[in-house]
């Protein structure tokens, strides 16, 4: 027989003393780090340990003994439980405080680079309902609720239409209220699935890997526009045709409604056929005087107001007279390179997705814009030597990598490009700063921004202005 496990102990009155990453929070027992979820600094607990490590435990909260000071009441019925608003219970003003602080911290301890004086974190306008896309799962299997499973009810796991549950793959919680996108997003996901539940259509087996229903994606725009697209897993033509036109009847506004039928494993349709059953296959967002194409595909930020305010930053920190080569890399759709075109004497946009690259010379054609070029490929491998020999050395790189940061090979061309000035705009600080440490032999950290993006998460977007020593 096999050692038996040692139960995991029970810590009472442990008192919470900051804030940590992915939304957790931090206390010391003896010389042991605990991260606490759904607690905030101020809180005076029992800690049920989850996870034992050498230097760091895991637990979470289930007696309160005293209510931190500064805890609000989180707004949401699905708080702690589908994952998103990890910070619901801080109020808004702690959050930016946070977030600005992990910032520095970042860069002080990772980058360890001399640092200027760093504007507060920009907070966003709105704290609910400001994002642009939703992706919803549809599950045979619900997620219980403690309350649900404490009760002497007969339980019914079946039918969700929601969000993950964190580090469960399987479940999926459903929503009846959701705060982070504007109506009618909310109605039109309530709608959709009480036609499936009365009209009997199979929701995704996530495991069984069957069932018609699969994903609900809700894009809206600033110009008002609405764009639906339904994912199913199997093609059956006149169940999709049938809830396509309810919900077209039901939502006059939507200007594209598509459909997608994913037959593979996992629920990625980038590689998918997308099939336009009523309206445009696209919308446009606006920036500006500027127009930007999005298709079903595209990628845009997600809070778009902000977004404007995280460009407006970019294109401050270039401080661009007109007479200078800019090139954008992670250009994606080209939305920050066509937004600095017109201070530019010519913007190079670099992407490794092709299909975004494409989209991105379609938004400069559709604004006038006549002094971008775009290229699909791996970064490390474009940006070469004979390459910016053909399209002539940068005065400014603009480079807003994937939360991952930039490859050490990117990094390594950005020194030979070495260009006057480098503006890192970044969605993870900590990989911001890895790179900004590998960068510190040439250049200097002159300006910082922080912007958040993201409220009641533990997300931050951050802008970096880096000058030739």
């Amino acid at each position: 027989m096999g050692r038996r496990k040692k139960p995991l102990p029970l810590i009472e009155k442990v008192e919470i003393i900051d804030v940590a990453a992915e939304g957790k929070a931090i206390a010391k027992i003896e010389n042991k780090v605990l991260f606490i979820t759904q607690v905030v600094p101020g809180d005076v607990v029992d800690v049920q340990v989850t996870k034992k490590r050498k230097s760091f435990m895991e637990g979470i909260p289930v007696k309160f003994h005293k209510h931190s000071d500064i805890k609000v009441e989180a707004f949401c019925e699905h708080f702690g439980v589908c994952g998103g608003c990890k910070w619901q219970n801080l109020p808004y003003e702690e959050q930016l405080k946070y977030k600005h602080q992990q910032v520095i911290d970042n860069l002080e301890r990772i980058a360890k680079v001399d640092l200027p004086e760093i504007d507060y974190i920009l907070p966003s306008e709105n704290t609910t309902y400001y994002r642009n896309k939703l992706e919803f799962t549809f599950s045979n299997n619900r997620w219980l609720t403690k309350d649900e499973i404490n009760s002497e009810k007969k339980l019914d796991r079946s039918n969700a239409l929601g969000f993950h549950v964190p580090k469960i793959w399987d479940k999926i919680v459903n929503i009846n209220t959701c705060y982070l996108q504007k109506d009618p997003s909310n109605a039109i996901r309530l709608e959709v699935k009480k036609y499936a539940d009365k009209n009997n259509l199979s929701y995704f087996d996530l495991r069984k890997q069957e069932g018609l229903l699969r994903n609900l994606i809700i894009r809206t725009s600033t110009t008002g526009e609405l764009m639906i697209i339904m994912v199913f897993y199997y093609d059956d033509q006149k169940e999709i045709t049938n809830l396509l036109n309810y919900i077209s009847d039901k939502f006059p506004k939507i200007t594209s409604l598509m459909y997608i039928v994913n037959s593979k494993s996992n629920d990625s349709y980038t590689d998918q056929n997308v099939k336009l059953f009523k309206g445009k296959d696209y919308f446009f967002e606006q920036m500006e005087d500027l127009k930007f194409k999005i298709g079903p595909k595209s990628f845009y930020q997600t809070n778009s107001e902000q977004a404007y305010n995280l460009y407006k930053f970019a294109r401050e920190f270039a401080d661009l007279k007109g007479k200078e080569i800019v090139y954008d890399l992670y250009t994606g759709t080209g939305t920050i390179a066509n937004f600095v075109a017109k201070k530019a004497k010519k913007v190079i946009g670099i992407e490794y997705v092709p299909e975004a690259i494409e989209d991105a010379k379609v938004n400069s054609d559709i604004n006038q814009i006549s002094n971008t070029e775009f290229f699909a490929g791996d970064m490390k491998d474009i940006l070469t030597n004979s390459f910016i020999e053909k399209h002539g050395k940068p005065d400014v790189i603009i480079t807003d990598p994937p939360r991952a940061g930039m490859h050490p090979d990117v990094v390594n061309s950005l020194l030979k490009a070495n260009p006057p000035k480098i503006v890192y705009v970044s969605c993870n600080p900590a990989t911001q700063a890895r790179d900004i440490n590998l960068l510190d032999a040439n250049y200097k950290v002159t300006k910082v921004q922080p912007v958040d993006m993201f409220p009641h998460t533990y997300h931050v977007e951050n802008i970096v202005l880096l000058e030739l020593r």
